[in-house]
């Protein structure tokens, strides 16, 4: 049991897309990672994802509307919903993730930034 350090854990990695596990709480994992440009639309059909801003303003895409996420604001998108992340004028934006164990990271859509793994840091 110690504190983690956000600021230094995201000092860790650089690629974009490419969560972090930074801990685990039962059957839940705690993600951090840098996002640029827009991700991949998919969605998780059994899962809760939970998105935390850490740094910049994170935009989510549904189908019938776009929400704006600024630094310390969360959002959570329930099962089954599609979206699509993104971040505006070439910002990076750092997020924190809160979501189940068994959370593919495109849902069930094959992409270059497609990830079966998350580094643990």
């Amino acid at each position: 049991m110690n504190a983690i350090n956000l600021q230094q854990k995201l000092k860790k990695f650089s690629d974009h897309w490419h969560p972090r596990q930074i801990a685990g709480i039962d059957d839940m994992q705690v993600l951090l990672a840098k996002v640029k440009g827009e991700f991949v639309w998919h969605k998780h059909e059994k899962e809760d994802e939970l998105f935390q801003v850490v740094k910049g303003t994170l935009f989510i895409q549904f189908r019938d509307r776009t929400e704006e996420v600024k630094q310390g604001e969360i959002i959570v998108v329930p099962k089954g919903v599609e979206h699509c992340p993104m971040t505006k004028d070439g910002e990076e934006v750092h997020i924190m993730l809160f979501e189940k164990l068994s959370v593919k990271h495109t849902g069930e859509v094959t992409d270059e930034k497609t990830r079966t793994t998350y580094p643990k840091i």
